[in-house]
């Protein structure tokens, strides 16, 4: 199993997908790593030599901003957000959506489930 930035890569993948298993390397940046070090995409992972991991393992490190230094630099970028007091960041704080969706509904995702309104009165039943 090669392992790229603390990664593993999945052995039966090609490159090309097993790349993107990389916090930080979407198939577009993965297709720019391969062009760089002129591993053929279609090749699987475990089929590299030592060599080509080597220097995909060089390339991507020493090129791109990735995993823990990416996490780190995102959440920073949050937490000045929410320091200063913008909408962005209060939105952060209160955990709703940040880029104008609307929140009257279909804000599951940032909002969580939510329980039904109780004391609600029932609609008076037939006898």
């Amino acid at each position: 199993m090669a392992r790229i930035a603390g990664v593993d890569i999945p052995r039966d993948k090609r490159v090309e997908i097993g790349l993107t298993y990389i916090y930080g390397i979407g198939l577009t940046r993965a297709k720019q790593v391969l062009a760089k070090t002129g591993v053929n995409p279609d090749t699987r992972v475990k089929d590299l030599s030592d060599a080509d991991i080597a220097s995909l393992r060089e390339t991507v490190e020493k090129d791109y901003q990735i995993e823990g230094d990416l996490r780190r630099w995102e959440q920073m970028n949050i937490k000045r957000l929410v320091d200063i007091g913008s909408y962005r960041g209060r939105r952060h704080r209160m955990g709703l959506p940040v880029r104008g969706q609307r929140t009257r509904t279909n804000a599951r995702t940032r909002r969580g489930r939510r329980a039904t309104v109780a004391g609600k009165k029932k609609a008076p039943g037939k006898k």
